[in-house]
């Protein structure tokens, strides 16, 4: 019995040495801003704040979600939280402008002043280490348009909400207001 408590706990300390490794190379990735020329490293810019990083697109039935986000961004960013969005192409073709023409149909249609960032792959082989890392943390990687993932002060992914999900369902902004209550990480 004693040997069976023993492997599982060293079992345990191995699955969270990794975990931490993997929260901390999570965000330890850079992209440009959109329309952008210099690259923004995530972990420096965003380190101890919550984010909810999403893959946007122009063209979506949820293409509306960008209100709401715009909305949690601006109720909690004093409070240390920031929308990071990733415009992507690789749902039917639902994101085909170029990175002004998204950039200006965000601003001019929804007045998006989160950060935007690079059109990127979200899905398969191609996918953005972002990404890669994302779905490797949760076992999920995005299966439309405006999947969200929540990054705990820490850096480590707390919670992932479909497509379908609003951004002001309940339990989104519960996890948020979780979050935020935690302690800041040290920079």
């Amino acid at each position: 019995m004693k040997l069976k408590l023993l492997k599982i706990l060293v079992l345990m300390v191995l699955a969270g040495g990794s975990a931490a490794a993997l929260a901390a190379g999570l965000l330890d990735v850079s992209y440009r801003p959109l329309a952008g020329k210099q690259a923004v490293n995530l972990k420096k810019a965003y380190a101890g704040q919550v984010l909810l990083i999403v893959n946007t697109a122009s063209k979506c039935g949820y293409t509306p979600q960008y209100e709401g986000l715009e909305s949690l961004h601006q109720r909690y960013a004093a409070q240390g939280f920031a929308v990071l969005g990733f415009p992507s192409n690789d749902f039917k073709g639902q994101e085909p402008g170029s990175e002004k023409e998204i950039q200006e149909f965000c601003t001019l249609t929804y007045g998006v002043k989160f950060p935007m960032f690079e059109k990127v792959v979200v899905t398969g082989d191609q996918a953005t280490p972002l990404y890669k890392s994302l779905a490797q943390a949760t076992g999920t990687a995005p299966a439309w348009n405006f999947h969200k993932y929540l990054i705990g002060r820490d850096g480590r992914v707390v919670a992932n909400f479909p497509s379908k999900t609003a951004p002001d369902d309940p339990a989104v902004v519960a996890a948020i207001e979780r979050e935020l209550k935690a302690q800041r990480a040290a920079r």
